[in-house]
C-alpha cells in the first residue's frame, strides 16, 4: 500500500489481469497507454515514480531507457508466474496492512500548465461508487460489460470494476474495433453485450451504424447504455427512439469527473426528454454526495441560475500526486458540511431546473474535451 506500480499494455485479457494483480498486491495502478507521446510517458514515470511498470508485447519500446519493468511475454517471466501460488493474497504478504483508504489508482488528466497532473483515488471511492448507484441498475452476474475506452481514462474505472465486482463477464474491444462503429455493433451482438458505456461521441456513430445495418442493431441485447466524459446533445438521440420506441435499453446519461470517482449524476433517459430537452440535462446526484451550483462568493445561486458546481461526499479523490498547493486550491473547504469536510472545485457551470435536476451549460475555463480525454489548452499552448 502507498506504492504505486505502473501498467503499459495494449488492450487484452492480461491487461485486466495486470491491473488486478497491481490492486491484489496491496499497490495502486498507474494506467500508461502505449500510445500516449514519448515526452507525457516520461514525465508520468518521473512524477509518479512507480516500483516498476508491467509490460509486454511491444509496449515496452515507449519507455524510457533504464526504466524497471516487468516482460510479461518474456519466458523468464513466464516461469517465474508458474511457480507461484494461485491464492489471493493477504496482508500478511504485503508490506503493510491494505484497507479502503489505500491508494486504488493514478489516473492522468491533463494540466493548465502544461504538466499532467495524477488524480489519486482510494479504494473505498471506488466500491461506494457501485454501491451507492446500485438500487439504479441492478447489475449481476448475468451482466456482460466492454472495456471499450482506454484504461488510462477514467470511464474505464466503471468498465473494468463493474464487471468484476459484480460477477459479470468483461470483453476487452480490440482498438481498431473500437474505431470502427460497424465492427463493434457485430462485436455487441456476438458477445451478447447487455451494459455498454459510451462517450456520446462514440454513441452518435454506433448510431449511425445501426441505422446502416438494421438486421445487427435488431439483435442487440443492451439492458443499459451509460454515458459519460463528455456533454451529451439530448436532441441527437431523438433518431434512436424513432426507431426503437421505449422497448430499447435504459439510455442513462451520467456526468462525472476524475477527482470525483468517474460518476457524480444520474438521468435516465426517454423520447420524451430527447425530444423536448434543451441543453445537457445530467440529472440528479449520486445520493453519497452533496452538490451545491456556487456563485464566485460560495454562495449558492437561485433556481434557473448558472453558477459552478462543487461536489462534497464520499466520492472525493484524495488529491493530486505531489501537487500540495494544486490539491488545496481544488479541494476546499465545505462551509456547508461537517467540520473538516471537503469539496472538489469542478469549473463547470451548471444550473438547477425547477424539479431539481442539472444542466450542464459548460466550462468556466478553457479546458475542451476530445472523446471524453480532457484537455487543457494551457498544455498545448506550453509546447
Amino acid at each position: 500500500p502507498e506504492r504505486f506500480v505502473a501498467v503499459a499494455l495494449p488492450r487484452s485479457a492480461d491487461l485486466v489481469v495486470a491491473l488486478l494483480a497491481v490492486l491484489k498486491s496491496g499497490a495502486a495502478y498507474v494506467p500508461i497507454d502505449p500510445d500516449y507521446p514519448a515526452d507525457r510517458i516520461a514525465y508520468i514515470l518521473e512524477d509518479a515514480r512507480p516500483m516498476s511498470v508491467i509490460t509486454g508485447y511491444g509496449a515496452e519500446r515507449v519507455l524510457p531507457e533504464g526504466t524497471p519493468h516487468v516482460l510479461l511475454d518474456d519466458s523468464a517471466t513466464l516461469r517465474a508466474l508458474e511457480t507461484r501460488a494461485g491464492s489471493d493474497l493477504t496482508d500478511e504478504d504485503r508490506l503493510a496492512p491494505l484497507n479502503a483508504a489505500s491508494p486504488a489508482y493514478v489516473i492522468y488528466t491533463s494540466g493548465s500548465t502544461g504538466r499532467p497532473k495524477g488524480v489519486v483515488v482510494e479504494h473505498r471511492s471506488v466500491v461506494r461508487l457501485f454501491g451507492a448507484t446500485e438500487s439504479w441498475f441492478g447489475f449481476g452476474s448475468q451482466d456482460v460489460w466492454t472495456l471499450f475506452h482506454s484504461y488510462a481514462f477514467d470511464f474505464s474505472v466503471w468498465e473494468l470494476w463493474g464487471p468484476l465486482l459484480h460477477g459479470g463477464r468483461l470483453v476487452v474491444v480490440p482498438f481498431e474495433v473500437s474505431r470502427s462503429a460497424g465492427e463493434f455493433l457485430g462485436l455487441l451482438v456476438r458477445e451478447g453485450v447487455t451494459v455498454l458505456n459510451q462517450t456520446p461521441s462514440a454513441f452518435y456513430q454506433l448510431m449511425q451504424a445501426d441505422r446502416d445495418d438494421p438486421a445487427t442493431g435488431d439483435e442487440l441485447a443492451l439492458r443499459y447504455v451509460v454515458f459519460g466524459g463528455e456533454a451529451l446533445d439530448l436532441g441527437r438521440l431523438a433518431s434512436w427512439y424513432e426507431r426503437r420506441g421505449e422497448s430499447g435499453p435504459t439510455l442513462v446519461n451520467m456526468y462525472g469527473i476524475t477527482e470525483t470517482t468517474v460518476h457524480v449524476t444520474h438521468l435516465p433517459l426517454d423520447a420524451e426528454k430527447c425530444v423536448t430537452g434543451a441543453g445537457s440535462g445530467i440529472g440528479e446526484g449520486i445520493p453519497d454526495l452533496r452538490l451545491y451550483v456556487l456563485d464566485s462568493g460560495l454562495c449558492p445561486v437561485p433556481l434557473g441560475v448558472a453558477g459552478e458546481l462543487y461536489v462534497a461526499g464520499a466520492g472525493l479523490a484524495r488529491g493530486y500526486l505531489n501537487r500540495a498547493g494544486l490539491t488545496a486550491e481544488r479541494f476546499v473547504a465545505d462551509p456547508f458540511g461537517a467540520s473538516g469536510s471537503r469539496m472538489y472545485r469542478t469549473g463547470d457551470l451548471v444550473r438547477w431546473s425547477a424539479e431539481g435536476q442539472l444542466e450542464y451549460l459548460g466550462r468556466i475555463d478553457d479546458q475542451v474535451k476530445v472523446r471524453g480525454f480532457r484537455i487543457e489548452l494551457g498544455e498545448i499552448e506550453s509546447v
